[in-house]
Protein backbone atom coordinates (compact mmCIF):
# COMPACT_ATOMS: atom_id res chain seq x y z
CA UNK A 1 0.00 0.00 0.00
CA UNK A 2 2.78 2.47 0.91
CA UNK A 3 4.41 1.93 -2.48
CA UNK A 4 1.39 3.57 -4.11
CA UNK A 5 0.63 6.07 -1.35
CA UNK A 6 2.28 9.43 -0.98
CA UNK A 7 4.47 9.45 2.15
CA UNK A 8 5.27 12.53 4.20
CA UNK A 9 7.98 12.62 6.85
CA UNK A 10 7.35 15.23 9.55
CA UNK A 11 10.28 16.22 11.77
CA UNK A 12 9.73 18.70 14.62
CA UNK A 13 12.95 20.56 15.37
CA UNK A 14 14.07 23.21 17.81
CA UNK A 15 17.75 24.11 17.70
CA UNK A 16 18.61 20.80 15.99
CA UNK A 17 20.83 22.08 13.15
CA UNK A 18 23.65 19.68 13.97
CA UNK A 19 21.38 16.65 14.17
CA UNK A 20 19.62 17.55 10.91
CA UNK A 21 22.94 17.76 9.06
CA UNK A 22 23.34 14.06 9.73
CA UNK A 23 19.70 12.95 9.51
CA UNK A 24 18.41 14.67 6.38
CA UNK A 25 20.97 13.29 3.87
CA UNK A 26 20.25 9.77 5.13
CA UNK A 27 16.50 10.32 4.75
CA UNK A 28 16.88 11.78 1.27
CA UNK A 29 18.90 8.75 0.20
CA UNK A 30 16.52 6.22 1.81
CA UNK A 31 13.19 7.85 0.85
CA UNK A 32 13.81 9.76 -2.41
CA UNK A 33 10.12 10.02 -3.29
CA UNK A 34 8.85 11.09 0.10
CA UNK A 35 7.86 14.59 1.13
CA UNK A 36 10.10 15.72 4.00
CA UNK A 37 8.79 18.52 6.24
CA UNK A 38 10.91 20.02 8.99
CA UNK A 39 8.87 22.12 11.41
CA UNK A 40 11.28 24.68 12.89
CA UNK A 41 9.83 25.51 16.30
CA UNK A 42 11.40 28.93 16.77
CA UNK A 43 15.03 27.79 16.49
CA UNK A 44 17.92 30.22 16.93
CA UNK A 45 20.77 28.01 15.70
CA UNK A 46 20.29 27.95 11.94
CA UNK A 47 18.00 24.93 11.73
CA UNK A 48 16.10 26.45 8.80
CA UNK A 49 19.35 27.27 6.98
CA UNK A 50 20.46 23.63 7.15
CA UNK A 51 17.14 22.54 5.63
CA UNK A 52 17.35 25.16 2.88
CA UNK A 53 20.86 24.06 1.96
CA UNK A 54 19.59 20.52 1.49
CA UNK A 55 16.45 21.74 -0.34
CA UNK A 56 14.13 20.32 2.34
CA UNK A 57 10.83 22.07 2.92
CA UNK A 58 10.68 23.98 6.19
CA UNK A 59 7.69 25.26 8.15
CA UNK A 60 8.79 27.82 10.72
CA UNK A 61 7.11 28.94 13.94
CA UNK A 62 7.94 32.57 14.81
CA UNK A 63 8.56 31.54 18.43
CA UNK A 64 8.78 28.19 20.31
CA UNK A 65 5.30 26.69 20.68
CA UNK A 66 6.21 23.17 21.76
CA UNK A 67 6.85 19.77 20.22
CA UNK A 68 3.14 18.95 20.00
CA UNK A 69 2.42 22.24 18.24
CA UNK A 70 5.12 21.44 15.68
CA UNK A 71 3.58 18.00 15.12
CA UNK A 72 0.17 19.57 14.51
CA UNK A 73 1.61 22.09 12.05
CA UNK A 74 3.34 19.31 10.13
CA UNK A 75 0.25 17.09 10.12
CA UNK A 76 -1.90 19.91 8.77
CA UNK A 77 0.50 20.77 5.95
CA UNK A 78 1.64 17.26 4.98
CA UNK A 79 0.39 16.20 1.56
CA UNK A 80 0.88 12.47 1.98
CA UNK A 81 -1.84 10.01 2.95
CA UNK A 82 0.75 8.31 5.19
CA UNK A 83 2.82 10.33 7.67
CA UNK A 84 6.03 9.27 9.39
CA UNK A 85 6.88 11.23 12.53
CA UNK A 86 10.45 11.18 13.82
CA UNK A 87 12.79 13.32 15.91
CA UNK A 88 15.64 15.43 14.58
CA UNK A 89 18.20 14.57 17.26
CA UNK A 90 19.45 11.26 15.83
CA UNK A 91 17.58 9.00 18.25
CA UNK A 92 15.29 7.67 15.52
CA UNK A 93 17.22 5.77 12.86
CA UNK A 94 16.07 6.04 9.22
CA UNK A 95 17.09 2.39 8.77
CA UNK A 96 14.09 1.41 10.96
CA UNK A 97 11.57 3.07 8.62
CA UNK A 98 11.20 0.11 6.19
CA UNK A 99 10.34 -2.16 9.12
CA UNK A 100 7.65 0.22 10.34
CA UNK A 101 6.20 0.57 6.84
CA UNK A 102 6.19 -3.20 6.33
CA UNK A 103 4.10 -3.60 9.49
CA UNK A 104 1.87 -0.70 8.45
CA UNK A 105 1.18 -2.43 5.13
CA UNK A 106 -0.44 -5.29 7.01
CA UNK A 107 -3.45 -3.03 7.55
CA UNK A 108 -2.67 -1.07 10.71
CA UNK A 109 -3.72 2.55 11.22
CA UNK A 110 -0.63 3.39 13.28
CA UNK A 111 2.70 1.63 13.82
CA UNK A 112 4.96 2.77 16.65
CA UNK A 113 8.68 2.22 17.07
CA UNK A 114 8.83 0.72 20.58
CA UNK A 115 12.16 1.42 22.27
CA UNK A 116 13.81 -1.66 23.69
CA UNK A 117 15.89 -2.11 26.80
CA UNK A 118 19.18 -0.23 26.57
CA UNK A 119 17.82 2.54 24.36
CA UNK A 120 18.56 6.23 24.80
CA UNK A 121 16.36 7.02 27.79
CA UNK A 122 17.97 7.18 31.23
CA UNK A 123 16.85 4.84 34.00
CA UNK A 124 14.34 7.32 35.42
CA UNK A 125 12.71 7.81 32.00
CA UNK A 126 12.65 4.08 31.29
CA UNK A 127 10.93 3.37 34.63
CA UNK A 128 8.47 6.25 34.16
CA UNK A 129 7.63 5.13 30.61
CA UNK A 130 7.01 1.58 31.82
CA UNK A 131 4.71 2.78 34.64
CA UNK A 132 2.79 5.11 32.34
CA UNK A 133 2.49 2.41 29.67
CA UNK A 134 1.05 -0.06 32.17
CA UNK A 135 -1.44 2.48 33.51
CA UNK A 136 -2.47 3.53 30.01
CA UNK A 137 -2.88 -0.13 29.02
CA UNK A 138 -5.35 -0.56 31.86
CA UNK A 139 -7.24 2.59 30.85
CA UNK A 140 -7.70 1.52 27.22
CA UNK A 141 -7.75 -2.26 27.88
CA UNK A 142 -5.08 -2.87 25.23
CA UNK A 143 -1.34 -3.60 25.62
CA UNK A 144 0.81 -0.52 25.02
CA UNK A 145 4.49 -1.35 24.49
CA UNK A 146 5.81 2.23 24.45
CA UNK A 147 3.48 5.08 25.34
CA UNK A 148 5.81 8.03 24.71
CA UNK A 149 7.70 7.08 21.55
CA UNK A 150 7.57 9.82 18.91
CA UNK A 151 8.72 7.49 16.11
CA UNK A 152 5.59 6.32 14.33
CA UNK A 153 3.81 5.80 11.02
CA UNK A 154 0.15 6.88 10.84
CA UNK A 155 -2.72 7.06 8.41
CA UNK A 156 -2.96 10.81 7.90
CA UNK A 157 -6.76 11.13 7.75
CA UNK A 158 -7.23 9.30 11.04
CA UNK A 159 -4.42 11.15 12.79
CA UNK A 160 -5.99 14.49 11.87
CA UNK A 161 -9.27 13.49 13.52
CA UNK A 162 -7.57 13.95 16.90
CA UNK A 163 -5.56 17.13 16.28
CA UNK A 164 -7.91 19.08 18.53
CA UNK A 165 -6.97 16.82 21.43
CA UNK A 166 -3.19 17.05 21.05
CA UNK A 167 -1.35 19.25 23.57
CA UNK A 168 1.37 21.63 22.45
CA UNK A 169 4.00 20.02 24.69
CA UNK A 170 5.91 16.75 24.60
CA UNK A 171 2.97 14.52 25.53
CA UNK A 172 1.42 14.28 22.06
CA UNK A 173 2.42 10.56 21.68
CA UNK A 174 0.49 9.74 24.86
CA UNK A 175 -2.63 11.48 23.61
CA UNK A 176 -2.64 10.08 20.09
CA UNK A 177 -1.88 6.52 21.22
CA UNK A 178 -4.77 6.42 23.70
CA UNK A 179 -7.09 8.17 21.26
CA UNK A 180 -6.41 5.59 18.54
CA UNK A 181 -7.03 2.69 20.90
CA UNK A 182 -10.26 4.12 22.31
CA UNK A 183 -11.52 4.92 18.79
CA UNK A 184 -11.04 1.28 17.84
CA UNK A 185 -8.24 1.89 15.34
CA UNK A 186 -5.54 -0.73 14.93
CA UNK A 187 -2.12 -0.04 16.45
CA UNK A 188 1.05 -2.14 16.21
CA UNK A 189 4.50 -1.91 17.75
CA UNK A 190 7.83 -2.68 16.11
CA UNK A 191 10.91 -3.03 18.35
CA UNK A 192 13.59 -0.40 17.68
CA UNK A 193 16.77 0.66 19.41
CA UNK A 194 17.25 4.39 20.01
CA UNK A 195 20.84 5.51 20.55
CA UNK A 196 21.68 8.45 22.75
CA UNK A 197 21.33 11.93 21.31
CA UNK A 198 24.07 12.64 18.84
CA UNK A 199 23.98 16.36 19.64
CA UNK A 200 22.24 19.04 21.67
CA UNK A 201 20.28 18.72 24.88
CA UNK A 202 16.85 17.30 25.58
CA UNK A 203 13.98 19.77 26.04
CA UNK A 204 12.04 17.33 28.27
CA UNK A 205 11.83 18.07 32.00
CA UNK A 206 11.22 14.72 33.77
CA UNK A 207 9.19 15.99 36.75
CA UNK A 208 7.08 18.59 34.96
CA UNK A 209 6.45 16.55 31.82
CA UNK A 210 6.01 13.32 33.82
CA UNK A 211 3.14 14.89 35.76
CA UNK A 212 1.74 16.20 32.49
CA UNK A 213 1.86 12.70 30.95
CA UNK A 214 -0.06 11.29 33.93
CA UNK A 215 -2.75 13.98 33.73
CA UNK A 216 -3.14 13.40 29.99
CA UNK A 217 -3.51 9.64 30.49
CA UNK A 218 -6.35 10.33 32.94
CA UNK A 219 -7.85 12.99 30.67
CA UNK A 220 -7.87 10.85 27.51
CA UNK A 221 -8.90 7.70 29.36
CA UNK A 222 -11.88 9.43 30.94
CA UNK A 223 -12.68 11.22 27.70
CA UNK A 224 -13.24 7.93 25.88
CA UNK A 225 -14.11 5.61 28.81
CA UNK A 226 -15.25 7.63 31.86
CA UNK A 227 -16.46 4.60 33.81
CA UNK A 228 -12.87 3.36 34.03
CA UNK A 229 -12.40 6.21 36.48
CA UNK A 230 -15.83 6.79 37.98
CA UNK A 231 -16.80 3.15 38.58
CA UNK A 232 -13.83 2.31 40.86
CA UNK A 233 -14.35 5.54 42.80
CA UNK A 234 -18.06 4.78 43.17
CA UNK A 235 -17.28 1.24 44.30
CA UNK A 236 -14.79 2.61 46.83
CA UNK A 237 -17.37 4.98 48.32
CA UNK A 238 -19.94 2.18 48.47
CA UNK A 239 -17.62 -0.30 50.17
CA UNK A 240 -16.49 2.29 52.73
CA UNK A 241 -20.06 3.34 53.42
CA UNK A 242 -21.32 -0.24 53.75
CA UNK A 243 -18.37 -1.28 55.94
CA UNK A 244 -18.84 1.74 58.19
CA UNK A 245 -22.57 1.00 58.43
CA UNK A 246 -21.84 -2.58 59.56
CA UNK A 247 -19.34 -1.31 62.12
CA UNK A 248 -21.68 1.26 63.63
CA UNK A 249 -24.65 -1.13 63.52
CA UNK A 250 -22.89 -3.85 65.50
CA UNK A 251 -21.11 -1.47 67.88
CA UNK A 252 -23.72 1.25 68.43
CA UNK A 253 -26.87 -0.17 66.85
CA UNK A 254 -27.44 2.78 64.53
CA UNK A 255 -27.05 4.07 60.99
CA UNK A 256 -24.78 7.15 60.99
CA UNK A 257 -24.71 10.26 58.83
CA UNK A 258 -21.21 9.32 57.61
CA UNK A 259 -22.49 6.01 56.24
CA UNK A 260 -25.32 7.84 54.48
CA UNK A 261 -22.89 10.39 53.03
CA UNK A 262 -20.58 7.70 51.67
CA UNK A 263 -23.41 5.67 50.13
CA UNK A 264 -24.97 8.76 48.55
CA UNK A 265 -21.55 9.74 47.17
CA UNK A 266 -21.29 6.28 45.60
CA UNK A 267 -24.65 6.68 43.87
CA UNK A 268 -23.90 10.19 42.61
CA UNK A 269 -20.43 9.22 41.35
CA UNK A 270 -21.93 6.26 39.49
CA UNK A 271 -24.59 8.48 37.90
CA UNK A 272 -21.99 11.06 36.88
CA UNK A 273 -20.05 8.25 35.21
CA UNK A 274 -23.12 7.15 33.26
CA UNK A 275 -23.80 10.70 32.05
CA UNK A 276 -20.11 11.09 31.12
CA UNK A 277 -20.29 7.88 29.08
CA UNK A 278 -23.20 9.31 27.10
CA UNK A 279 -21.31 12.56 26.50
CA UNK A 280 -18.15 10.72 25.46
CA UNK A 281 -20.18 8.86 22.81
CA UNK A 282 -20.52 12.19 20.96
CA UNK A 283 -16.79 11.98 20.10
CA UNK A 284 -17.58 9.02 17.85
CA UNK A 285 -20.41 10.74 15.98
CA UNK A 286 -18.27 12.09 13.12
CA UNK A 287 -15.34 9.71 13.46
CA UNK A 288 -15.65 8.36 9.91
CA UNK A 289 -16.87 11.45 8.04
CA UNK A 290 -13.35 12.57 7.04
CA UNK A 291 -11.62 9.32 6.24
CA UNK A 292 -10.80 9.92 2.60
CA UNK A 293 -7.41 8.25 2.70
CA UNK A 294 -8.55 4.97 4.24
CA UNK A 295 -8.63 1.88 2.04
Amino acid sequence: MTQAAKISIVIPARNEAEGLRELLPRLLALMPGAEILVVDDGSTDGTSAVCSALQVRTLRHPYPKGNGAAIKTGARMAQGSVIIFMDADGQHKPADIPGLLAQFDLGYDMVVGARQSGSQAGLHRAVANDVFSRFASWMVMQPIADLTSGFRVVRASRFRQFLYLLPNGFSYPTTITMSFFRAGYSVAYVPVHSPRRSSGASHIHPLRDGLRFLLIIIKIGTLFSPQKLFLPISAGFFLMGFAYYLYTYFTAGRFTNMSALLLISAVFTFLIGIVSEQISALHYKNIDTDDRDSP
